[in-house]
């Protein structure tokens, strides 16, 4: 399916230099900011405070938002799960104060935001343990806001999901190399994953830059960037590889050209319909979705620059020949067989 036909070649090798160097220097300029301000780590990494609260009525998350605003939370995560009335909040750590002093800061503050007073029940669990829980009381008496759970995230977990992040990127890398050395050739194994990096590193960069919090959703949407670039990369290659055996007197230059316009009209259609599903979640999805939407927004955009203008050019460049693709057809020898 096509939207259009270019029938000239656009010449992007021609300009493929420019292009490279532009990417160096965002390239650099992602890694001065990851070095110089670093990442906004969620709670997930850093360690805190999990809270499970359920409320009577539909939960007002901005409401609540704007309540652990007020008391010193920067950018308050609190989201939904399971029905309307469940909030889960993830907490920071607070220099200073213990967890139990900062849970129980928290649940005062958000128990005065819907006019209530604290007060403890006492509940008997189904093995017959009596648990104490904090509960808010509305001016009525009834149960507005409990208080289901509270958990405290320490710096070991924070270290060991690091870790686990970083070993998920490393497989991912190594997979990838894997698959396309053996698919096409080891040139363009390395310059996919050349290419791939280089939208990771730009991704944290923009996350560095701007300071937006960087949560195991974020890092979903990194991995996910990787395995849709790749994807972008294995359709230009598979159709350089086409080219080389369609067109016998052409130019490296002119096969991988002839490789990337042809499959413009596809691109469009791919990364147009993706992102459009991205940018609903972006606008429509809330904070909760918000930089998961945003890390794939900058990937797909930067991931079809660097399948075009990075992983093209660096397999060029690598020196890809039609050689490394197709295996040359021998001639068949006439001596060959007896002489009588």
């Amino acid at each position: 399916m096509e939207f259009f036909r270019i029938k000239k070649d656009i010449p992007f090798m021609r300009h493929a230099l420019v292009f490279n160097v532009i990417s160096a220097l965002t390239f650099v300029a992602a890694v001065f900011f990851l070095l110089h301000k670093g990442l906004h780590l969620s709670v997930e990494f850093t360690g805190g405070t999990v809270m499970e609260l359920r409320y009577q009525q539909a939960a007002n998350l901005e409401r609540i938002r704007g309540t652990l605003e007020k008391i010193g939370y920067e950018q308050p995560e609190a989201t939904s799960f399971g029905t309307a009335h469940d909030v889960m909040l993830r907490l920071p750590v607070v220099k200073n104060v213990s967890p139990k002093d900062a849970s129980a800061q928290v649940f005062d503050a958000l128990c005065k935001a819907e006019n209530g007073s604290l007060k403890q029940i006492d509940t008997v669990t189904a093995k017959g343990e009596h648990v104490v829980k904090q509960s808010c009381a509305d001016a009525a008496g009834a149960e507005a806001v409990s208080l289901q759970k509270v958990e405290f995230v320490g710096p070991q977990v924070g270290d060991e999901l690091t870790e686990n992040g970083l070993k998920a990127l490393a497989a991912v890398v190594v997979g990838v190399m894997i698959y396309l050395a053996i698919r096409f050739e080891w040139k363009f194994a390395v310059a996919a994953i050349i290419a791939n990096l280089h939208d990771v590193v730009i991704i944290l960069g923009f996350f560095a830059f701007f300071q937006w919090e960087f949560s195991l959703t974020v890092l979903a949407g990194v991995l996910a960037v990787l395995g849709y670039s790749v994807n972008e990369s294995v359709v230009i290659f598979d159709r350089i590889r086409e080219n080389f055996r369609k067109q016998r007197k052409a130019s490296v230059h002119e096969v991988i050209d002839n490789a990337i316009t042809s499959t413009i009209s596809r691109t469009i259609i791919t990364h147009g319909c993706t992102q459009m599903m991205v940018l609903s979640m972006l606008f429509l999805g809330g904070p909760t979705l918000h930089f998961f939407a945003m890390a794939l927004t900058i990937g797909i955009c930067f991931g079809i620059y660097s399948s075009v203008f990075v992983a093209a050019a660096v397999a060029m460049w690598l020196g890809v020949k039609r050689e490394d693709l197709i295996k040359p057809v021998k001639e068949k020898d006439e001596t060959d067989g007896a002489v009588v």
